[in-house]
């Protein structure tokens, strides 16, 4: 095991900035995708149903994270509830979410720099910045834990920026407008994927616990606090832009700067504040996702499930090829920004599942070791029954409204999300069969039984 051992260098701040970090750029694009489908009372509906799993998800998701602080977060959890396989299924929903998210973000980040300087090609900025942030991830998680704080504060400015100058001008005609159609349950349900886009990721600072200085105290400090963060947020963005005009005609890539222009122009210094720390908000949640889906990576080969390659640590302790291999994959996703919905999409259905997937991991650990020692522990079993409900009913949603019909287009050839999610799976389970269960057989129970 020389070499696989993470540094414990992170305190509370530092999991509340990685927590809030990694989703904060949904509060600056892809949510008002939603609009389209639900409208903007369904949005809001839908972003109100969100808000509620979310918050019974991250209190039941912090007695996982205490219990078992482990760098595979949600892997860890499903293969010590339910065995190594369904851990393996977990982490691959894990992967599919940290994998085509910092793709998504690169994308809007390309078009937010796009929109402050038309002249730039939005498609070399967006590969540009991937990388960027790729090779600063090699400094050492002290190092990345400390940019993503300082871009979060920044973030988090340049949202109270917005809401001080749109709030004022908020009309409520907007918010309902009068020739709008009758508000449809399956709009609501179609506009759940990308209300879920508010809070996508904040799970992920789970994948820090093992470099957490004290994971049983700071982790749930770090997640509570982020939760309530971003639940605010989502409440004052949504009734910002939407009030502004903004829920109207094509979404655009960079909501926020286009409800401003309505009015204060598109010119206005006001607007292009918004825009530019609007790019430090994306970038915040690109630095924080590819810390999450390098330490995933990390943990799936530590584990046994991949190469052992993969979970080699460089001197700054980092995950270098668990890194750089997701990595490849993602600025080759990023080079098209034909299909970032699309992108959303798939990081919405792994997420989606994967919180299935640890609120079982959760009911059966209650039952199957009720004396593992619980640092914290949530409202069992109202809040986390809330959270899976909630959660299933979201992967219903996702798939009825994105996996089935929705496409993605490679090589020209317009592919459907759901045969997307299956090639790789059916890649996945094919590599588990052939080499994978061999491997991870002999060290489950180190894997599994973690402290």
């Amino acid at each position: 095991m020389e070499n696989q051992t993470l540094h414990k260098t992170l305190k509370p701040i530092h999991l509340w900035a990685i927590a809030v970090g990694m989703v904060i750029s949904g509060q600056y694009f892809g949510w008002n995708y939603g609009f389209t489908d639900g409208g903007v009372i369904g949005m809001i509906i839908a972003s109100l149903l969100v808000t509620v799993f979310f918050a019974c998800f991250i209190f039941s998701y912090a007695e996982l994270a205490t219990s078992i602080p482990n760098a595979g977060g949600p892997t860890a959890y499903a293969a010590r509830a339910m065995g190594p396989f369904a851990g393996y299924v977990t982490g691959i929903a894990c992967l599919l979410e940290f994998v085509f998210a910092p793709p998504a973000i690169a994308v809007s980040t390309g078009a937010y720099i796009h929109f402050l300087i038309p002249s730039v090609n939005p498609v070399f900025i967006t590969t540009g910045i991937f990388v960027l942030f790729i090779v600063i991830n090699m400094i050492g998680m002290k190092g990345a834990a400390l940019i993503e704080l300082i871009a979060t504060v920044i973030a988090l400015v340049g949202l109270a920026l917005f809401y001080t100058a749109g709030l004022p001008y908020v009309k409520l005609e907007n918010l309902a407008p009068a020739g709008a159609p009758p508000v449809a349950l399956g709009g609501v349900l179609a506009a759940v994927p990308f209300a879920i886009w508010f809070f996508l990721a904040i799970e992920g600072g789970a994948m820090a616990a093992e470099e957490v200085e004290n994971p049983k105290r700071d982790i749930p400090r770090g997640f509570i606090s982020g939760i309530l963060t971003l639940a605010v947020a989502t409440v004052l963005t949504l009734l910002v832009t939407a009030g502004l005009g903004g829920g109207e005609g094509k979404p655009a890539d960079y909501p926020l700067p286009q409800a401003l222009s309505n009015v204060y122009g598109e010119g206005s210094w006001i607007v292009i504040a918004v825009s530019v720390i609007g790019l430090v908000g994306l970038i915040a949640s690109l630095h924080g996702i590819i810390i999450g889906y390098s330490r995933q990576t990390y943990a799936l080969s530590r584990a046994g499930y991949f190469p052992k390659f993969l979970s080699k640590l460089n001197r700054h302790g980092v995950p270098v090829w668990g890194l750089l291999i997701p990595g490849a994959i993602g600025v080759v996703c990023a080079g098209s920004a034909a299909f970032a919905s699309a992108l959303i999409e798939l990081a919405v259905f792994g997420a989606v599942l994967m919180y299935c997937l640890s609120m079982i991991s959760l009911f059966i650990l209650r039952a199957k070791e009720p004396r593992l020692d619980r640092p914290f522990q949530v409202m069992f079993p109202v809040v986390p029954a809330v959270a899976l409900a909630l959660g299933m009913l979201f992967l219903f949603c996702v798939v009825r409204y994105s996996m089935m019909v929705k496409v993605m287009p490679i090589l020209g050839v317009n592919i459907p999300l759901w045969a997307v999610v299956v090639f790789i799976y059916a890649a996945a389970i094919l590599y588990y069969a052939a080499r994978g269960r061999h491997s991870v057989s002999s060290e489950k129970a180190a894997f599994a039984e973690q402290p």
